[in-house]
């Protein structure tokens, strides 16, 4: 059932070698005389900005695009890669960032799509899942074989990925962000298996906007500046001050902890919440929290421990089963998005192409999307044109959206500023509560400080926000509590000054001991 892995590459002879890859679109150079290559037995990562290149090199290799310039060789011949199956075939594997996978399919029917089955015409999906299973304890991947695509929160989509490039045995595999939806441990434990796949021969392509991960796990490390190899030097010759400056072209000031927020009266009260999920069985269990004004609260734990459903039901885009959701003086429990809005709500949804911006409609129509029947931007049914370009003009300049123009289709955006258009829109309406999932995923280390620094500013003007992150270094930076959700429930508080990441890591394990309540933090539910 399993593709067989490509012969490994001769002695002193790179698995892979990419020469002069050149890859041109309309009025952009994605790649420009770009050189990479990966040696059998090595972690080599990618490094750099959104819109450096790094996606669309990767998509070269695995045969998505054709190289206007340059040439590919794998094993010391060359090669042309005409599509997946082709780069499938010749033992090159890739997870991508966003999803290649049928939503209406079953995790099994997805690992099976373009495998030859021993039984002909027919799937043998019987044995497809017992070896899925098998590759998710080994992987220590939770993936149930028999879901269906759509029900999965992203994290889950993501193993799912995972899985399928495993499947297939491949000897180069790249990896686009595959930590996102592990805890530190897990992290850990993985870190170890990629080490056990290279000591096989395998060669991997790491791709990750965590600096401590790049330098915790790479041999050598490529950093791509506007299409261009602006450097490949060793892990142990690396900082990360160095790899900043080499990423942005300049040296940039690292995260550091805000000061904490003082907090004052509450405005988001969650007690006793019941909430189903697409599968049909409780995702949330009898959650309760508060967020007042004046902080940040972040949620921290592994993927699909319903923290897709909780956000949904605090926006009125899912209704709960039970339970109370007070913005201010309203209760939102049955509430839809309009209500939530209309009570001080602004919701920043973790998938930011299918419900954060609609892709084909322009910058200025995303950001008016929520105020496009305000007094302010039309008069008897008509649009005016003037004010509403005036406004938009104001915000992306606030936000420091970067876009050719205010003409341009939000899919031509990078995810950076396509994050940063959403949150101006939202940020737009003086909100009373910010609710913000996985804020900065998938986005480069500019944008990422850039957002922090705005979730920052909104707390300081008084603004109670909520952020739901699988990131634990992105909770910690800027969180003045912690709460971890574990099996749909909150499991115990911690203090991102006080207590450790390895501390709060085992408590998304689901270890309750790990860290003793807060003076002062209000009792939770036991899952």
């Amino acid at each position: 059932m399993t593709t067989p892995a490509a012969s490994p590459s001769r002695e002193g002879v790179p698995l892979l070698q990419m020469m002069g890859i050149t890859k041109r679109f309309p009025g952009v150079v994605a790649n420009d005389r770009v050189d990479f290559d990966v040696r059998s037995g090595e972690i080599h990562t990618l490094f750099g900005e959104n819109g450096a290149g790094k996606s669309t090199l990767m998509r070269v290799l695995y045969g998505l695009y054709r190289p206007d310039e340059g040439e590919i060789q794998v094993n010391g011949a060359k090669v042309a890669i005409t599509s997946p199956a082709d780069a499938i075939r010749r033992g090159i594997g890739m997870i991508h960032q966003h999803f290649m996978l049928v939503d209406t399919l079953s995790v099994a029917e997805n690992v099976a799509l373009g495998e030859k089955s021993q039984r002909g015409p027919l799937t043998d999906l019987g044995r497809v899942s017992e070896r899925i299973r098998e590759l998710a304890d080994t992987y220590r991947l939770n993936v149930d074989p028999q879901a269906i695509i759509w029900q999965l929160s992203v994290g889950e989509r993501q193993r799912v990925e995972i899985i399928k490039a495993l499947y297939r045995n491949v000897s180069l595999l790249v990896l686009d962000e595959p930590t996102a939806v592990l805890t530190p441990r897990e992290v850990d434990e993985l870190f170890v298996v990629l080490r056990q796949m290279t000591e096989g021969g395998r060669g991997l392509v790491f791709i990750s906007h965590k600096i401590h991960e790049v330098l915790d796990i790479s041999d050598r490390i490529t950093v791509l500046r506007a299409g261009r190899n602006v450097g490949t030097i060793q892990s142990s010759e690396a900082s990360r001050a160095r790899l900043v400056e080499l990423m942005v072209g300049r040296a940039v000031a690292l995260e550091s902890q805000p000061s904490k927020g003082t907090g004052g009266e509450v405005r988001l009260s969650v007690k006793d919440l019941h909430v189903k999920g697409d599968r049909g069985i409780e995702a949330v269990r009898g959650l309760s929290l508060e967020v007042s004004a004046g902080e940040i609260v972040g949620i921290a734990g592994v993927s699909g421990n319903g923290q897709r459903e909780l956000s949904e039901a605090i926006a009125g885009l899912r209704t709960p089963l039970s339970g109370s959701i007070r913005l201010g003086d309203a209760e939102l429990s049955a509430a839809n998005p309009a209500d939530a809005r209309a009570a001080g709500l602004a919701y920043v949804p973790e998938e930011r192409m299918r419900d954060g911006v609609v892709p084909f409609f322009t910058v200025a129509q995303n950001l008016l999307l929520v105020e496009n029947r305000s007094r302010d931007y039309s008069r008897l049914g008509f649009l005016r044109t003037r004010a509403i370009r005036r406004h938009c003009q104001e915000l992306i300049s606030a936000f420091d959206v970067r876009t050719p123009s205010l003409d341009t289709p939000a899919r031509n955006l990078s995810g950076g500023n396509i994050q940063k258009l959403i949150m101006a829109r939202e940020l737009s309406g003086s909100p009373q509560v910010l609710l913000v999932a996985q804020p900065t995923r998938g986005i480069d280390v500019g944008a990422t400080r850039y957002i922090h620094e705005r979730l920052v500013v909104q707390r300081d003007d008084g603004t109670a926000v909520l952020i739901i992150s699988e990131d634990l270094d992105e909770i910690m930076t800027i969180c003045d509590r912690v709460l971890v959700m574990y099996e749909g429930t909150i499991i115990g508080s911690a203090d991102p000054r006080v207590n450790t990441r390895e501390e709060i890591g085992m408590l998304m394990a689901g270890v309750k001991s790990a860290v003793p309540p807060l003076a002062g933090e209000p009792a939770t539910a036991s899952p």
